[in-house]
């Protein structure tokens, strides 16, 4: 059975926390996970209860108390990360790396009606899942990079024409997703592939913003100087920034 003993801990107020995941990569430890759409305590053995993840939440979500708590285990924590960190190098739908495509799109032509220019992908590789997506995939070299939210080729119409052509992309969800994989994923990338620029499309709700924060902070990590550019998505599909 597990020691408790009184000392400080983490506490989070569901009720604030928006789920936005900017709270996970701070904790060395990886006692928060995004559960459900909240951020929640995955082991209390895993909190040191020093408080690295307070002021990463812009709702003030996060705040530290002093109750009974199973002690901080060190060890636990450790094997705990190396433990994330293989589940990381998985593809979880098993599929092998092999599976990576690059395909050539036709160009569009001057004569070509509008509609149809429309209906033509700009898409030039695959997958475009971040999970799924290996940091040294031959379409990431010295590419322009797009990152998107989920919902952005949904809310905005010319998607494509105005995001995918002539860049490389990467799909994710701040909020749904593992936020600390997804950054891990994003840093090993930006390490490995010459990116020469990132560009994070999100929508204008809250949790969304996460997107942004995923990728400054995988940029801090890679040590590389990669221009970043924000674009915002409204939720009526106009872009608001």
């Amino acid at each position: 059975m597990a020691t408790k003993i009184l000392r400080k801990i983490v506490k989070i107020d569901e009720e604030k926390c928006d789920g936005c995941g900017t709270c996970v990569p701070s904790c060395a430890e990886g006692a928060i996970q995004i559960i459900d759409g909240k951020a929640k305590l995955v082991s209390e053995t895993y909190c040191d209860g020093l408080g690295a993840c307070l002021g990463e939440c812009p709702l003030d979500a996060i705040t530290i108390e002093e109750r009974e708590a199973n002690v901080f285990d060190e060890e636990a924590a450790l094997q705990h990360m190396k433990h994330e960190a293989h589940l990381k190098d998985e593809l979880p739908c098993g599929c092998p790396s092999s599976t990576v495509t690059q395909f050539e799109r036709q160009g569009t032509t001057a004569t070509a009606p509008a509609n149809e220019i429309c209906q033509q992908s700009m898409l030039g590789h695959w997958p475009v899942q971040l999970t799924l997506v290996p940091p040294t995939a031959p379409f990431l070299q010295g590419a322009d990079l797009v990152l998107t939210a989920d919902c952005v080729p949904f809310a905005y119409a010319n998607f494509h024409h105005d995001f995918i052509k002539d860049h490389a992309l990467l799909v994710a969800c701040p909020k749904l997703d593992d936020f600390q994989a997804h950054q891990s994923k994003l840093t090993d990338i930006l390490r490995s592939s010459n990116i020469k620029s990132l560009t994070i499309v999100y929508m204008e709700v809250p949790c969304c913003a996460g997107l942004v924060h995923m990728a400054k902070q995988a940029i801090g990590a890679s040590g590389k100087d990669i221009p970043l550019k924000e674009v915002m998505i409204g939720i009526r599909g106009d872009v608001i920034s």
